[in-house]
């Protein structure tokens, strides 16, 4: 698990949490009243967001520190944006959802879990670290999507903090987005409730889900409780939602072979056409005590997917070092539908009805074949890739 916050002069830390509390008192402006919760006695509230369902007394937040209580009235995050990126598809990752073209992610501040490897726990971890102090930054959702038309993507993305705890505010962009044609979609640790994924269906078309393993223990580690994840997962299929898996491996923590195979099994058992991706993990936050994920555990993740029935399984982190896990094929005669390296998509050979050109076999997925084709005709935003991290084979 996590090894300890690097010791902090205390004048450092002092100078943190001051910034912490300022930027808690502009985010305290920047809301509005919430829709998924419920009154109850004595100005109690009762938080339907995500799967923690926090009963907030009156002058108290919730767990993820954004949705707070004042007076009986649930406030929310609304109108800002705590990280702006217009990024491929498949670096969300989404492999079967308009592969090639481009989606305008957006994240607000906070989440619900505290995972010590988070990526994005400048956000992420927002008014729980003193040290994570993102700033917010005021835009409408109609300013938001216009830049997102203007830089050329289809699809926008809540990401970067955990979009479940700022439904409404991603609800009032995607509805603005709908408005200029776009698809819309989520990232997200997958604590849900069925209250939140009721709100969202109308708009929300592709949803990842971040599953972080398959042992209770460790997700209670990370804030959180397996089964309410995999109920999140069932639901998600059920109620009709694109939905693409990613696991980040992590050495010493959820890479043994055996919670692998859980894993697949549990995706089979719901469908076997949920692609899952299986990740590299490099040191960040706060696990750096430990290596770069194996290029070989993470094609064996891929093979014990494969084996277990799943037909769409995919090695991520390692671009250009996994031969054909980064690319789609067909599960019934392995034509090679979609070349890929890293976010690059090389070529698309799907039909116009999204299915093997060699033996008709149609591939689960949302596909525009007119969309792609350009995209990857113009190579749109891919000189503006940052530069992959390659954990250590």
């Amino acid at each position: 698990m996590p090894k300890s916050d690097p010791v902090l002069t205390r004048e450092t830390r002092k100078r943190a949490t001051a910034t912490m509390e300022t930027l808690g008192d502009a985010l305290a402006r920047l809301t509005k009243e919430g829709e998924l919760y419920e009154k109850l006695p004595d100005n109690k509230v009762r938080c339907y967001a995500c799967g923690h369902r926090c009963l907030i007394l009156d002058g108290h937040d919730g767990i993820c520190r954004v949705r707070f209580n004042r007076g009986g009235t649930l406030f929310v995050p609304y109108n800002y944006f705590g990280a702006l990126q217009c990024d491929p598809i498949e670096k969300k990752p989404f492999f079967h959802a308009l592969p090639g073209t481009l989606a305008m992610s957006f994240g607000m501040l906070g989440c619900d879990l505290h995972c010590g490897y988070c990526q994005n726990w400048f956000t992420s971890q927002a008014l729980r670290d003193p040290m994570s102090t993102a700033p917010a930054m005021p835009m409408t959702a109609g300013q938001f999507v216009r830049l997102a038309v203007e830089k050329g993507a289809d699809t926008v993305t809540s990401t970067y903090n955990e979009p479940l705890i700022t439904s409404e505010w991603a609800v009032e962009v995607f509805r603005e987005a709908r408005k200029h044609g776009l698809h819309t979609s989520y990232v997200s640790n997958g604590n849900g409730t069925e209250e939140v994924l009721d709100y969202i269906k109308p708009w929300v078309d592709f949803y990842k889900v971040d599953l972080k393993g398959f042992d209770d223990k460790d997700y209670r580690q990370l804030g959180g409780q397996l089964d309410n994840v995999l109920k999140t997962i069932e639901m998600l299929h059920r109620k009709g939602f694109w939905l693409e898996i990613v696991t980040l491996f992590i050495p010493g923590f959820n890479d043994g072979e055996d919670e692998m195979r859980q894993i697949a099994k549990f995706l089979v058992g719901i469908s076997p056409d949920i692609p899952w991706h299986c990740t590299a993990f490099h040191p960040d936050y706060k696990m750096q005590d430990r290596d770069y994920t194996s290029r070989r555990t993470i094609i064996r993740a891929c093979e014990i997917g494969t084996e277990e029935g799943l037909r769409y399984c995919y090695a991520g982190n390692l671009p250009g070092g996994v031969g054909a896990w980064e690319n789609t094929r067909c599960p019934k005669c392995d034509e090679t539908l979609i070349e890929r390296s890293g976010f690059m998509v090389h070529s698309y050979r799907l039909t116009d009805s999204g299915a093997c050109p060699k033996c008709g076999t149609a591939i689960a997925g949302c596909w525009d074949a007119a969309k792609t084709r350009a995209a990857v005709g113009g190579l749109r935003a891919f000189d503006r890739l940052p530069r992959a991290v390659r954990p250590r084979s």
